[in-house]
């Protein structure tokens, strides 16, 4: 949802309508299914923690389509900003082109020393 005379948000909604079941997915890192970081590259973990979002969803037969909301914990913002392009290709590979509300913010620390993102969603599937 976007209001008529606002501008078109760009790779995210500024509001979604969902009725249904609701899957809260917990904030996903940048590590695999065994806890293990396979790369300290900021793209790379934004791709594996996205990966874990949907496999998690997947569990409640839940798919991309179904995330309506998407909060983003970064620990640079400036990493962000200069991989941007890199970041939108993971999203793209793993999400799809499914643009939920989203939120980005910078933290100063994450519990994992070697996560640099962390993302939590929110996904309604329909009744």
């Amino acid at each position: 949802m976007n209001p008529s005379h606002w501008k078109n948000a760009k790779g995210y909604a500024n509001g979604i309508m969902a009725e249904g079941r609701t899957v809260f997915v917990a904030g996903q890192i940048g590590w695999n299914g065994q806890q293990e970081f396979e790369t300290d590259d900021f793209a790379g973990q934004v791709r594996q923690a996205l990966q874990n979002v949907v496999d998690v969803l997947a569990e409640a037969g839940a798919g991309p389509e179904h995330a309506t909301r998407m909060t983003w914990y970064i620990t640079d913002k400036r990493e962000y900003l200069d991989r941007l392009s890199d970041v939108g290709a993971a999203y793209r590979d793993v999400m799809g082109r499914n643009f939920p509300a989203m939120t980005m913010v910078q933290v100063a620390d994450l519990i994992e020393d070697r996560a640099k993102v962390e993302i939590e969603v929110t996904a309604v599937l329909p009744s």
